[in-house]
């Protein structure tokens, strides 16, 4: 190879590596950009729930914390379990497992505990209407 070939592979090369870095670089911080644009937290513009009746034993505990804007240590203290372990299990998982000889203790505690612990400033339910006597 002559001295012009070689000059010309090697000045080929280097050019090749400047963009390669330059384009990468620009990747990296496009990619840096991305990630601070995170969505919403889940739940945090839905307004919160006030009615306890809508609890079903499919749900979490870490969704009904969401969904009621109750903290999660505060449920699973009511219910005397700990977190770890517990926390992809629905209410009715948690009720076979700890108190299998009652069932629906789970849900009654978490209604409760969501009646006594719900945020300040949160609507009352308002009664449903009764129907009168004849």
């Amino acid at each position: 190879m002559n001295p012009k070939q070689r000059s010309l592979v090697t000045t080929l090369i280097i050019l090749g590596m400047i963009i390669a870095i330059f384009f990468g670089l620009r990747t990296a911080r496009a990619f840096r950009q991305f990630r601070e644009h995170r969505p919403p937290p889940p739940f945090a513009t839905e307004p919160i729930e006030t009615n306890v009746e809508l609890v079903r034993d499919w749900m979490t505990i870490p969704f009904i914390s969401k969904m009621y804007h109750v903290r999660e240590h505060i449920l699973f203290d009511a219910l005397g379990i700990p977190a770890r372990g517990n926390k992809d299990k629905s209410l009715r998982q948690l009720n076979e497992e700890y108190f299998p000889e009652a069932q629906g203790i789970v849900d009654a505690k978490i209604k409760a505990v969501l009646l006594e612990n719900m945020p300040p400033g949160t609507p009352a339910l308002p009664t449903p209407p009764t129907a009168s006597a004849p």
